[in-house]
């Protein structure tokens, strides 16, 4: 695809209902492409024919199966650092308030089928038992519920769980600017993190490292829930040193309310887990909201899983012990 053609993708992969070609041409416009809307309906005419695009004649088209896949797969150079531009957009975008316990948080979304969940419950449960999930909160969507651009299909619900961006979110109501460094394989031994093995850095990946490690069978939380032994999901974030103390103070009030994220607070200009940290700063383990999902894939489910999927409404979440039960019942 050409660059004007992927722009037009982009246009519509943004919307939930078909777009005319007169929209598309001035959404183009309006970030500094010049065409006309002749020109955008040869476009649109070559990309029906491709199967890049669904044309629903007056009302316009929409993005296609097809589409999104090329768009994906088109530019990935372009798209290093894209995670890391999603990260302080999500940031901003959520509106969860930690004194009224209420609003929008940034949520994981995995699509498994009920049965295959199930099957797994007991050994999810021992993962935020254990405190190796991002908090003891999770939701469940029906399908045809949307998240993010994501629709849950027939015969699958959503599995969703509370990004660790959340707190990002939270720090930053009072002041506090996070630095996401990267997203990491964490050792653990009799339960206590020892070293990270595998990470990379936000700023480098179009795909979130926990998606990543999930899909490629490197965790083991099976090890982790039986024995302490094993290797979860975690990230690296540092913070301004004079905001420990206040830093501390939020993790305590946020675990209270099922969010507790933190797994470690380092100290100003101190390395942790032999990670060093930039002058003026203190580092922090947080744990990967996503863990819960990889017992599925450890169990030989194959998954799609989406970190930083959508942001979700506080209230839609409910307390891990619930799942079986709702499950059971239908949702």
């Amino acid at each position: 695809m050409n660059r004007k053609e992927q722009a037009i993708l982009r246009i519509l992969k943004e919307t939930a209902k078909p777009l005319s070609g007169r929209k598309i041409t001035t959404e183009l416009q309006h970030t500094g492409h010049e065409i006309s809307e002749r020109t955008v309906r040869l476009y649109l005419h070559k990309m029906d024919e491709s199967g890049l695009t669904l044309n629903f004649g007056k009302r316009g088209r929409q993005i296609s199966a097809l589409g999104l896949h090329e768009l994906e797969a088109t530019g990935i150079i372009e798209k290093v650092g894209f995670l890391s531009a999603k990260i302080h957009q999500m940031t901003y975008r959520m509106s969860f308030d930690l004194e009224l316990e209420r609003g929008t948080v940034v949520a994981n979304v995995s699509l498994v089928k009920p049965k295959d969940l199930l099957f797994c419950a007991s050994e999810i449960e021992r993962v935020f038992a254990e405190g190796f999930a991002m908090g003891e909160l999770m939701a469940l969507l029906r399908p045809g519920e949307t998240i993010g651009p994501a629709v849950i299909p027939p015969g699958h619900i959503g599995f969703a769980t509370v990004c660790s961006i959340t707190l990002n979110g939270v720090l930053l109501q009072y002041g506090i600017p996070t630095n996401s460094r990267f997203g990491g394989l964490l050792e653990l031994q009799g339960k206590e993190a020892v070293r990270f093995v595998e990470i990379i850095n936000y700023d480098g990946t179009s795909l979130d490292p926990l998606e990543a490690f999930i899909r490629s069978g490197m965790t083991d939380y099976k090890g982790a829930i039986a024995t302490g032994d094993g290797k979860i999901g975690a990230s690296f974030r540092e913070f301004p040193a004079d905001s420990r103390e206040v830093v501390e103070e939020l993790a305590g009030r946020l675990k209270r309310i099922g969010l507790g994220g933190f797994m470690a607070l380092g100290w100003p200009g101190q390395a942790l887990l032999d990670i060093p940290v930039n002058e003026g700063n203190f580092g922090a383990v947080l744990i990967g909201g996503l863990n819960p999902a990889a017992i599925l894939e450890e169990n030989g489910y194959r998954i799609v899983s989406r970190a930083l999927a959508g942001l979700l409404d506080w209230e839609r979440f409910f307390h891990y012990s619930e799942m079986t039960k709702r499950l059971q019942a239908g949702l």
